[in-house]
């Protein structure tokens, strides 16, 4: 990791630090929080709570989040900021998170830690490596073969306005001391309203905040991925695709994109051509947030599917993060769910009374199965049901515990321990 990078932290931290988390705490007291994240990174797995997770360039909280909402888990975090880590500790101190260890070391150097791990997290880190295969080819070396990584980097058409002004701060040689970064935010603010960074402004809580901005246009280092780069860079790096966090807004059949003249077109294509088609149409994408995968890893690396018969052993797990408004809705639907995670708001998805059952049914213990059979669902009207099971999935609504459709063993599992 170059020294500029290193610097630039130590005097503008970033995310800002936090002083309480204790907002963060309450969430998680809510058990279906951790299971349905769990289960979007392994659907066919049963729950585990001990796991060892590594939190790469953890900045000043993120490892302490992890270990607060996973007390029975082993975190660890690195950083090469003393300033971002000291943040961590004075948050590993306050709440006694005593299954947190933390160490200053670069991303290129996890092998150093001489261990694997469950789960790797690397959020809005690797964009700013000098070389990010080699922090990418180092971080699957130490996750264990059936582990998950969650990944995070940039996208680049959104984030168009960014670079635009990334440059202009080239250009009069802009620092991050206070005195800059005031007039700088003083000159965003003058900018017409029809500027390419505005909607990143308006859709980013802490834009103003003086670390932000110094992070989003005075950064050393900066890259960003298409979702076709992004495919690319994860299999040179011996990593495979697994899901998108969120993923309606990648896929064709979802929200306005599905009412498009060439829905029909898109959907025809392979999976990452479907996602790489409708980034472009969307057009304001500014991360991409992903499940990835070893690429020697067994079994399946989306095996969620909705052809035979193996949706009926599923158990939907409805996101606490989503809502249901059953207000000035359209003729015929009884609610409509929305996923508040997401950008995009024609992600909407309408229930009719028959959905609204189903839906309703869901209490994360009973399979799809049982779903039915407790609703009373006739022969001849399950594959509507099946197909209301695969769209709330589509529309991030819910994800599944396949774990009773798992295979009896499967090699190199993650530890218990």
């Amino acid at each position: 990791m170059p020294e500029d990078v290193r610097q630039f932290y130590e005097r503008r931290p970033y995310p800002t630090p936090f002083t309480s988390l204790d907002e963060h705490r309450d969430l998680y007291r809510n058990p279906e929080r951790r299971r349905a994240l769990f289960h979007l990174a392994w659907p066919t797995e049963p729950m585990r709570a001990q796991q060892e997770i590594l939190v790469a360039g953890c900045g000043t909280s993120q490892a302490a989040r992890y270990a607060l909402r996973e007390p029975e888990a082993r975190v660890t975090g690195i950083d090469i900021s003393e300033t971002s880590l000291r943040h961590t500790r004075d948050l590993q101190q306050n709440y006694g998170l005593t299954n947190l260890e933390l160490h200053t070391l670069a991303i290129e150097n996890a092998r150093d830690l001489g261990r694997t791990f469950d789960q790797v997290v690397a959020t809005g880190v690797l964009h700013h490596l000098p070389d990010p295969d080699l922090g990418l080819r180092a971080l699957r070396d130490v996750l264990n073969p059936q582990g998950a990584m969650h990944l995070m980097v940039y996208a680049p058409y959104g984030r168009a306005g960014i670079y635009m002004m990334q440059e202009y701060c080239r250009l009069l040689g802009l620092g991050t001391s206070d005195e800059d970064l005031r007039d700088l935010a003083a000159t965003l603010e003058a900018l017409p309203g029809d500027h390419p960074i505005a909607g990143v402004m308006r859709g980013a809580k802490d834009f103003r905040h003086p670390d932000a901005l110094a992070d989003a246009l005075l950064h050393p280092l900066d890259r960003a991925y298409s979702v076709p780069q992004l495919y690319v860079w994860l299999d040179r790096c011996g990593m495979a695709f697994g899901r998108w966090v969120e993923q309606a807004p990648y896929l064709p059949q979802c929200g306005a994109v599905g009412k498009m003249k060439h829905a029909g077109r898109l959907a025809a294509l392979p999976g990452p051509e479907q996602h790489a088609a409708v980034e472009l149409i969307r057009g304001t994408m500014v991360r991409h947030n992903l499940i990835a995968y070893r690429d020697d890893r067994a079994g399946a690396s989306q095996p969620i599917a909705f052809s035979g018969d193996r949706w009926r052993s599923y158990v939907p797990i409805a996101l606490p993060w989503t809502v249901c408004v059953r207000e000035r809705l359209p003729p015929g639907s009884v609610g409509v769910l929305i996923n508040r995670a997401h950008q995009f708001t024609d992600l909407l998805l309408y229930l009719d009374a028959f959905d609204e059952r189903l839906f309703t049914a869901i209490d994360g213990k009973r399979s799809v199965a049982e779903i039915l059979q407790k609703a009373g669902v006739a022969a001849d009207l399950e594959g509507r049901a099946v197909n209301l099971f695969e769209r709330l999935w589509q529309y991030d609504q819910v994800v599944f515990d396949a774990s009773r459709d798992r295979p009896a063993s499967i090699p190199n599992a993650p530890s218990e321990a």
